[in-house]
């Protein structure tokens, strides 16, 4: 596999001096290693996993077949303006037992026949269609909804990966530090250089960067359980943000832009848009049960049975009808009337659904601008922070060396250097994930939008 891009030596302190930083080295160039060793020869995407969760995710799956199962419930609908045919057929067996023996016989009779029918005037037909048309954007708009939130989730689930591997490599850093500075402090208490005190600060430190060790290995052993269940893949390896990576800028710069954007095409806000002319139009289906109706209709059928009266045997007749049917409801107990009623104060309903899932979006994508921008923020604050904790390691050090220092002031400086390059890693992975989250909130996320962050990533 080729080399990762980050090194140990890029966590160890640059002002290690003498016999101390071949050590130190070493040991952290062994811990990574362990790390590298253990992963699987062929890293994978962003783009990559996100194609295969594409084709795993039982979530994602599942939206897919509630889109076809609507398709097909929409044209349902259809049939109502279409005309309607249909067969019969029919055979019975009579026996007559008459007082009068001449008149005991048994007679059969058979009968087939087409029927068809075709909607000349309901109202309320072509509206149930527009209905199931304007039903087929709403799907449509579930399943893009389905698409972004599993784009969301991927990255989520990826970068995450990526930090409790950070984390990992970070914590084993440290400890090779901490181990170096408890050998540096046992070997001064030896030659009466420094106090036992020194020799068990150091002592606990390490224990307890042993335990952070143990933490971080489980988390990143969950954290690649969670990717590989969404991906459907076994032991996957994610590239990694290349070294100095720039993260990429908010466009546009403005957050009413975003609200715009949000408003013009969000799924949700298309959703709640067609709900409501949904609603409309099954208020005006409502209004037109009040009216008549008209259909052609037309049968032909074909007759055989015993003769009547003086006929003798069997006969056969053909019948062939062709009219129109009219019908008008009077009075239905209310039902009508209460229907109307019932339509009406949905569409209320649906009008008011839309208005708050218009706030709501506007305010999910307020929220998300801002965190983006704060996290942009963050990570230079962090970067500033890295540098000091760089210098304060390497003055305490120096400290140390000279005696104006103590030992718990090294283990301390160390532990803010590692700790602060972990939020600084953790930090430009949640700008890269909250970037497809403000896509996400405003509407217009989509599968290209994984390919500039692919960029930054090298395996």
């Amino acid at each position: 596999m080729t080399a990762r891009p980050i090194t140990p030596t890029r966590f160890l302190p640059s002002s290690l001096s003498g016999a101390r930083r071949p050590l130190g080295m070493a040991l952290a160039a062994v811990a990574w290693a362990t790390l590298t060793l253990t992963q699987p020869a062929r890293a994978q995407s962003l783009q990559e996993l996100f194609e295969a969760a594409r084709q795993y995710d039982a979530t994602f799956l599942a939206a897919q077949a509630q889109f076809e199962a609507d398709k097909a419930r929409a044209e349902q609908a259809r049939a109502g303006v279409l005309p309607n045919v249909g067969l019969s057929a029919g055979a019975s067996w009579t026996r007559t037992d008459s007082s009068v023996a001449a008149l005991d016989r048994t007679t059969n009779s058979q009968n087939v026949g087409v029927s068809a029918s075709h909607p000349l005037w309901r109202p309320a037909n072509r509206l149930a269609l527009e209905q199931a048309e304007k039903s087929l954007d709403i799907a449509q708009a579930r399943l893009l909804s389905a698409e972004q939130d599993l784009i969301v989730r991927t990255a989520q689930a990826y970068f995450d990966v990526l930090a409790a591997e950070d984390n990992l490599a970070f914590v084993k850093a440290q400890k090779a530090a901490v181990s170096e500075q408890l050998a540096a402090a046992r070997r001064n208490f030896e030659v009466g250089t420094a106090t036992i005190t020194d020799t068990r600060e150091a002592q606990a430190r390490f224990d307890l960067v042993t335990a952070q060790e143990i933490a971080a290995e489980n988390d990143l052993r969950v954290k690649k359980l969670a990717l590989d269940q969404l991906v459907g893949r076994r032991d996957t390896q994610p590239w990694r943000l290349a070294e100095g990576a720039a993260l990429p800028a908010i466009t546009p710069d403005g957050v009413d832009a975003w609200i715009g954007r949000a408003e013009a095409e969000h799924p949700q806000l298309r959703q709640a848009r067609t709900a409501l002319e949904i609603a409309q139009l099954e208020a005006r289906k409502a209004q037109a049960a009040q009216g008549p109706t008209l259909d052609a209709v037309a049968q032909y059928q074909i007759a055989r049975g015993p003769g009547q009266g003086t006929i003798p045997g069997y006969v056969r007749n053909h019948n062939a009808t062709v009219g129109v049917q009219f019908n008008l409801p009077l009075y239905t107990g209310g039902a009508v009337q209460n229907r109307i009623a019932e339509a009406l104060a949905l569409e209320d309903r649906a009008r008011a659904d839309l208005d708050a899932a218009q706030r709501g979006i506007a305010q999910a994508t307020r929220a998300a601008f801002f965190g983006v921008v704060s996290g942009m923020s963050q990570v230079k604050a962090l970067e500033a922070a890295e540098a000091s904790s760089q210098s304060a390691l390497e003055a305490n050090q120096l400290g140390y060396q000279v005696g104006v220092r103590i030992n718990i002031d090294v283990l301390n400086a160390q532990s803010q250097l590692f700790q602060t390059k972990a939020d600084l890693a953790r930090a430009r992975y949640s700008v890269l994930v909250g970037n497809l989250r403000l896509k996400q909130a405003s509407g217009v996320l989509a599968a290209d939008d994984l390919q500039p962050i692919n960029a930054l990533l090298k395996p």
